[in-house]
């Protein structure tokens, strides 16, 4: 994604985006992890710190906004509306602050709840 402004032009690349979604969503209550899809088994797996940013999927709209796709696990016995709205809120509240970009939606998929 691509900003101009009067002093230039700043790429940001969509691993920045991941980074920062992935830290945002981790630090939310009841929030397990990110996760991860296996293409072998077809299990859902808890994602690393270092690796949280493959749970996050970012698209490009045509008027330069961004839509943010989540995987995460989730502690068990939580809300999970008031858990994914928080996402919501926090991410979109943390990516347009660190990055001036505009950001359409925040898609939160709950795979799995950690006992």
């Amino acid at each position: 994604m691509t900003m101009i402004n009067e002093k230039g032009s700043i790429h940001i690349g969509t691993d920045v985006y991941t980074t920062i979604t992935g830290a945002a969503a981790t630090n939310c209550f009841g929030v397990k992890g990110m996760a991860a899809r296996s293409k072998a088994d077809g299990l859902v797996h808890l994602l690393r710190r270092e690796s949280m940013s493959k749970g996050v999927k970012v698209y490009v709209n045509e008027d330069d906004s961004i839509t943010l796709e989540l995987h995460i696990i989730v502690d068990a016995g939580v809300n999970l509306k008031a858990v994914s709205a928080s996402i919501m809120s926090e991410v979109k509240y943390i990516v347009t602050r660190t990055t001036g970009a505009n950001v359409r939606s925040v898609e939160v998929f709950i795979d799995s709840m950690m006992v």
